[in-house]
């Protein structure tokens, strides 16, 4: 599974940098940074809830069919 952010819709809540700070950062703007792409297996659930609450839905999460 991996993370994307549309950082065109990102309004810098931080909502997800706050939640997840080892996935989710800022830059100087307050605009969404990835920390890392693909989903740690133990993080999971978690990013799946910080994606849903993100309040723009510059957040989404990608499964990889392959297999």
């Amino acid at each position: 599974m991996r993370i994307t952010a549309d950082r065109t819709r990102c309004v810098g809540s931080g909502l997800c940098a706050e939640r997840l700070p080892g996935v989710f950062d800022q830059d100087d703007d307050a605009l969404v940074l990835l920390g890392a792409e693909e989903v740690p297996p133990e993080l999971r659930q978690d990013v799946e809830e910080v994606v849903q609450r993100c309040p723009t839905q510059a957040l989404a999460l990608l499964t990889d069919r392959t297999g």
